[in-house]
């Protein structure tokens, strides 16, 4: 039997999108726990998972925009004299 319509909104659409939506957080939530194991593993054979963490955050970069915030990062350093 379908869901009544209410404001215009169909009932059984609306459900099958939110059951949908919950699914894809609980498969979310699953692999968030992945990833957290394979940061200990990481962890556990000497790696430093900030340093990884990083890295992973300048792969998603493209080239030209990790240049561009490579020389702003200098530019500070250098105008802070953190840098010979």
């Amino acid at each position: 039997m379908a869901k009544a319509k209410a404001g215009g909104i169909a009932g059984d659409q609306l459900e099958s999108i939110i059951q949908r939506i919950e699914r894809l957080e609980e498969e979310k939530a699953a692999l968030a726990g992945d990833i957290r194991e394979v940061f200990a593993e990481a962890k556990g054979n000497g790696f430093d998972t900030k340093i990884l963490r990083q890295v992973l955050k300048l792969r998603k970069m493209d080239k030209a925009d990790r240049q561009e915030q490579d020389a702003i990062l200098e530019l500070y350093l250098n105008a802070l004299g953190m840098i010979d």
